[in-house]
């Protein structure tokens, strides 16, 4: 609109029924612009409501170990393990040392091992096995493929057209041969 002295904007957007707000303080002058800083406000709480709506929550789970886990044990806490990566949670697999086991981390360095062997092709190992104080601990995260499955493929003449389910989008690709 120009540049106005501060009264004469001030006028201007009382006259229009609105509110004068600075825009850019650092400029030379400072921007300004007349609007309704209520609605204004009002959007951006909007706008911060629906981003947080929208963003995704990972939950980490927490499966505890001993260093001599027979292996019935070690089968149902690997079961676990796979439903909560299933389900999308990563998993924080702790080895609790008691006493003289201390002496022995390559006991629970052999279960984490066994384990991501076990797990592979379902799960990344997303921190190494680390020893602090008298637990060891490993972070798994879900393979990204294995989240998003191919829901439906379809064949019409010579193209092939695939749909992929992702949390709400629906992707579409057409590949032809």
């Amino acid at each position: 609109m120009g540049i106005y002295s501060v009264d004469s904007a001030l006028d201007m957007a009382d006259d229009q029924g609105y509110d004068l707000v600075e825009i850019a303080p650092q400029a030379d002058p400072p921007v300004c612009k007349i609007m309704d800083y209520g609605k204004f406000k009002y959007e951006l709480s909007q706008k911060a409501k629906q981003a947080k709506k929208n963003q995704q929550k990972i939950e980490i789970k927490e499966m505890k170990f001993r260093p001599k886990v027979d292996i019935g044990d070690y089968n149902t806490k690997k079961r676990h393990i796979l439903r909560f990566l299933d389900a999308g949670a990563k998993v924080k697999v702790t080895i609790m040392f008691r006493g003289r086991e201390m002496a022995y981390p390559e006991l629970g360095r052999n279960i984490l091992e066994r384990l991501e062997a076990d797990l592979d092709g379902i799960a990344t190992v997303e921190n190494q096995p680390k020893l602090e104080g008298r637990n060891m601990h490993m972070l798994i995260a879900p393979l990204k493929e294995r989240a998003s499955k191919p829901s439906e493929t379809t064949e019409s003449g010579d193209s092939i057209v695939a749909q992929t389910e992702s949390e709400n989008n629906i992707e579409v690709t057409e590949h032809t041969q």
